[in-house]
């Protein structure tokens, strides 16, 4: 049974709707003429690069259809890959490719396709068929993560990811997604992966939430979320606030990755970061986002703001959000 909440209700319980995102935050703080770096995942890639900002490795971008059948002779040398729509979002024409069949590509998912499937994914995202707009668009290649063993057991048939809001330089939320059968080993909550609200001041879970539902554990693997500790949060969290000043963006989020020896490493940014984080949390951001303008007036440097988030957005135990609305 779906349980509606009323929009004064919400506000109430300070959570931030699209609109205001839109106007209040994105608008105010995201000047348009930077949209095109985070819009872009190549131009993140090489903005990351000439700041030293750790990022998967980048194989090869493909630009016009005729370049199609050369990558995929580069690629029959390579055991594991991603491939992915330089200007995609939420996850759309990502694929992940773990290992090898012979001849053929095995996806996360353990499906195997043929190189002419290989070859077709190709060509519709250098057709527009994911990305933003519709618009015509590049496949860039890159490495597949060999992400942390702490994190495997929170995500299956894909790698789990990290996504930290922030604002004016503080990180102010973040969420976990990991992957699920459900979502085809895709971290996108839309698709079915899991949502984890992570505790700003300890890297330790608040709650998880799949499809709109609490839960506790891993719908594949069984893993208990509340067992989980993110390794290096810290340096996740410097990571995410950098990433504000690199991109020129007040209000953004910041996806980020655990490698086994990288450590923490950029995997992409959004200038219009959803709002499901908040569910996932348990909490809405207007308090957080008004505490953050306090933060960013009074510290002045990353280290200041990050040391102040995690003291100021540190919690033991969030009530329920179907809780609070029933105390309302």
């Amino acid at each position: 049974m779906i349980h509606l909440v009323s929009p004064r209700t919400l506000r109430k319980l300070g959570i931030l709707g699209m609109n205001r995102r839109n106007v209040g935050y994105i608008g105010r703080c995201n000047d348009r003429r930077n949209y095109r770096l985070v819009d872009d995942k190549l131009l993140t890639k090489h903005a990351a690069l000439d700041r030293g900002v750790p990022t998967p490795e980048l194989y090869g971008v493909v630009e016009y259809q005729f370049e199609i059948n050369g990558m995929v002779e580069e690629l029959a040398e390579r055991e594991s890959f991603v491939i992915k729509p330089v200007q995609g979002s939420g996850g759309k024409g990502i694929l992940v490719i773990v290992g090898r069949d012979g001849q053929d590509f095995v996806k996360s998912s353990g499906a195997v396709i043929d190189a002419d499937a290989l070859r077709r994914h190709a060509s519709n995202i250098l057709a527009g068929l994911y990305s933003l707009g519709g618009r015509n668009d590049k496949a860039m290649i890159e490495a597949l993560l060999d992400f942390d063993p702490v994190m495997a057991p929170y995500s299956h048939e894909g790698v789990p990811d990290i996504r930290v809001i922030v604002y004016r330089g503080v990180p102010v939320m973040a969420m976990i997604r990991c992957a699920t059968h459900a979502s085809d080993g895709k971290a996108n909550l839309h698709q079915g992966a899991v949502g984890v609200g992570i505790d700003i001041g300890s890297g330790r879970p608040v709650a998880a939430v799949q499809q709109g539902r609490l839960v506790t554990h891993h719908p594949d693997t069984g893993a208990r979320f509340t067992e989980l500790k993110i390794p290096q949060w810290q340096k996740i969290l410097q990571l995410a606030a950098g990433c504000a000043e690199m991109c020129g963006l007040g209000y953004l989020g910041a996806d980020i990755v655990l490698d086994r020896v990288r450590g923490p490493m950029l995997l992409e940014l959004n200038a219009r970061p959803g709002l499901s984080i908040q569910v996932a949390n348990q909490e809405g951001l207007i308090g957080r986002l008004k505490k953050a303008d306090a933060i960013a007036d009074s510290c002045h440097t990353d280290d200041e703001r990050i040391a102040a988030a995690m003291d100021a957005f540190s919690v033991d135990r969030m009530v329920p959000l179907a809780e609070q609305a029933a105390a309302l």
